[in-house]
């Protein structure tokens, strides 16, 4: 079972990107950094879902939807309880965004 930094990733601009997905047999704890790494703000969004990007979540999906980040800010999320097979779908308006989410992977077998 993984512990510490789960998945990072380099936003692209108006893109939903995998972050991370829940192995099979596991849950999760974890928390989401989204960082603009821009001069102006962005806006964000995070959903929990069963889809995989490209797929645009439903409404039901989101945690945090176009959620202004203002100029080298973050948005930080922490606690967010994950079961097995759940996708973690982050997007931005813009580049120059990164998104990370670390925490545990606890087996349920």
């Amino acid at each position: 079972m993984a512990t510490g930094r789960l998945g990072a990733e380099d936003l692209a601009a108006v893109t939903y990107t995998q972050l991370y997905q829940v192995p099979a047999d596991t849950f999760s704890v974890i928390s989401i950094n989204i960082l603009n790494r821009n001069a102006s703000a962005i806006t964000a969004r995070v959903a929990i879902t069963d889809s995989i990007p490209p797929l645009a979540p439903v409404s039901a999906d989101f945690i945090e939807h176009d959620l202004t980040i203002a100029p080298n800010g973050v948005l930080e999320r922490t606690g967010i309880v994950l079961e097995a097979g759940k996708i973690v779908s982050v997007y931005s308006n813009t580049t120059g965004v990164t998104a990370m989410a670390y925490g545990i992977e606890t087996s349920t077998a």
